[in-house]
């Protein structure tokens, strides 16, 4: 007995000694494991973002302990600069591997986690400051209310009081971004006019919500209804988080509108981000992140041109053989078809619910429809929801959000419904495909899910080159492998992918060609026939959102030129399926990594007898 004692007293001593010398390890400037040095400097990033760990879902069960459920981020200038010294210390850690010791799948993430440091540490240096914090779609008066009502869960009474001391730190949370603000008002840096008179609308509405309408009071009452709990101690919760709206919301929310509207004349004048110090840099490191490639902004800008006119083109093809009459542009066709009652629905109170309904239905036939066409599919379920009334005027058109890791959590896709002509029926499917099946959700579950890529693969590393190219090569594959209906249907599809090659044209035009915005509307108006709304709503976000537009395109650009290249060389032994995989199996990568990848598999292929 005593000597099995000793023994066991050796193993945990010896265990203790084996897990000092690895912690020591991990900390020390290289580690001995690449995968093991980025999944700690994730872990670090994560556990310092309550938010990102609510998202996650995965901490939830130990949300009494952590208490990350109460908590928000307070994003101080000196977090900023904390995060940049960060940087800076795991690019050079980075740099002491040698690649010639990795195996294939580090030497990919170690050329996308340098890659991607170098491009955050040139944007400090060059341009912390070169944002919009706050502005009609994104900033903490929408993303504090959008992450508390559609993420934050309350499935117990203790997750419904956590609820309230996360809504109480909301003071705290504006009030940091406030010292940001001021900060750009010394370099004389200010969202342009057009932005600065959306955030004073949201921020007099969100102010001046009654009680029981504020998003945060009714989707909390809504959620708490179902606990089961007793009527007096969800009066007091009602009541307390009554009490932190006015005492810690309202105010928040009035610190900007206070500096909003003290600053307004010296809000922007221009629209594009030329018009900011060293504006034309700052715009080619965007086009830089978001495409990962290094196309000019005026080469992007001609292949926009270009991708517009083949794309009108085979539109006109298709309205010839639906037998109307070509005689005026596209665009305007296009217009008209979108304004036609035959294809809209009719304006009811139950129009919202109708309209849901029918997209579940099409992603229900989308996965069924493409099952030929890929090997492996996600566990993940996906439904659709409408957009939030208080932000559907200024959202885009269709979003999606991921499902948690744990599974808690479905994917979602966001349809906005608030303009009846942003919804024409033809145009449905290309946003199912789009957002859901085979686009967004397949591609995330699928990252999220693959057991093969490290933590770092999975969550470490986001480009929309890659997720948005994805997403806009699904719709033209499910018109060549037949998911779309009948001509109307690809005339949908045709429009978006027209929307998308427009985007090149209109954020280089603003941002580089300094174009004006009524500009950039006008020519995204005559070009695809989208309604008046779409166009104000997308081209005001590509004016916040600089360079982001443009990845779509270029990513699709680049998928389908790797499947032309893939199907040339390769010949019979081309296979779809496969393709995809390849596409889809190593979690989401710059563009130039992706080449890569489709050339080995191309070289393996086709060295083989």
């Amino acid at each position: 007995m005593k000597i099995t004692f000793r023994y066991i007293t050796y193993l945990i001593f010896l265990g203790v000694i084996i897990t000092s010398l690895y912690l020591m390890n991990l900390f020390s400037k290289k580690p001995f494991s690449l995968d093991h040095f980025l999944a700690k400097e994730l872990i670090i990033n994560v556990l310092d973002s309550p938010e990102y760990m609510t998202y996650l879902g995965i901490f939830d069960n130990y949300g009494q302990v952590l208490g990350h459920n109460k908590k928000l981020s307070i994003n101080s200038l000196e977090d900023s600069e904390s995060d940049y010294r960060d940087s800076l210390q795991a690019l050079a850690t980075l740099k002491r591997y040698d690649v010639n010791d990795l195996t294939e799948n580090q030497k990919i993430t170690h050329k996308i986690a340098v890659f991607d440091t170098e491009n955050d540490i040139k944007e400090f240096e060059e341009f912390r400051y070169h944002s919009y914090p706050f502005n009609q779609i994104s900033g903490n008066h929408l993303g504090l209310v959008e992450f508390m009502t559609d993420t934050h869960p309350v499935r117990t009474e203790r997750e419904a009081s956590d609820y309230i001391e996360r809504v109480k730190l909301f003071d705290e949370s504006l009030s940091a971004n406030l010292v940001w603000l001021e900060k750009q008002k010394e370099l004389d840096i200010y969202a342009p006019i057009f932005v600065v008179d959306h955030v004073i609308k949201q921020l007099y509405e969100l102010i001046g919500y009654k009680d029981k309408e504020n998003p945060l009071m009714k989707i909390f009452i809504e959620k708490i209804s179902s606990l089961g709990i007793d009527e007096s101690t969800e009066t007091k919760l009602i009541s307390e988080l009554s009490a932190v709206i006015e005492s810690d919301v309202k105010p928040g929310f009035q610190l900007i509108l206070n500096f909003m509207e003290e600053n307004y004349e010296s809000s922007n004048k221009n629209h594009g981000v030329w018009s900011l110090p060293n504006g034309d840099a700052f715009y080619a490191l965007r086009l830089r992140t978001y495409t990962t490639t290094n196309y000019t902004a005026e080469e992007i800008h001609q292949i926009g041109l270009d991708e517009v006119a083949r794309i009108a083109k085979r539109m006109k093809q298709i309205f010839l053989e639906l037998g109307y009459e070509v005689n005026k542009p596209v665009g305007q066709m296009m217009n008209e078809l979108n304004e036609n009652p035959e294809f809209l629905y009719a304006d009811t109170p139950d129009r919202k619910e109708i309209v849901i309904k029918d997209y579940n239905k099409m992603v229900k036939e989308a996965e069924e429809d493409v099952r030929p066409y890929f090997e492996k599919f996600p566990k993940s379920p996906v439904e659709v929801r409408a957009v939030p009334e208080y932000s559907e005027k200024t959202a885009a058109g269709g979003y999606y959000q991921s499902p948690s890791l744990d599974g808690s959590r479905p994917g979602v896709f966001y349809a906005n419904l608030y303009d009846i002509k942003q919804t024409p029926k033809f145009g449905m499917r290309t946003l199912t495909f789009h957002e859901a099946v085979p686009g967004h959700h397949f591609q995330i579950a699928l990252n999220q899910e693959n057991e093969d890529l490290t933590l770092y693969r999975k969550l470490g590393y986001r480009t929309s080159a890659y997720t948005e190219g994805w997403a806009l090569y699904s719709e033209q594959l499910a018109v060549e492998v037949g998911m779309t209906k009948d001509l109307y249907d690809e005339l949908g599809v045709l429009q978006s992918e027209m929307f998308r090659a427009n985007r090149l044209v209109v954020d280089t035009g603003m941002h580089f060609k300094r174009w004006t915005r009524e500009r950039a509307m006008d020519y995204m108006k005559k070009t695809t026939g989208m309604s008046d709304t779409e166009v104000r709503v997308e081209i005001e976000r590509y004016i916040v959102w600089p360079a982001q537009a443009t990845s779509y395109k270029m990513g699709m650009l680049q998928i389908l030129e790797l499947r032309d290249k893939a199907k040339n060389k390769m010949g019979d032994k081309f296979d779809l399926k496969q393709f995809h995989s390849i596409v889809l199996d190593q979690g989401i990568v710059p563009l130039f990594i992706l080449e890569d990848l489709i050339d080995e598999w191309i070289e393996r292929e086709t060295s083989q007898s």
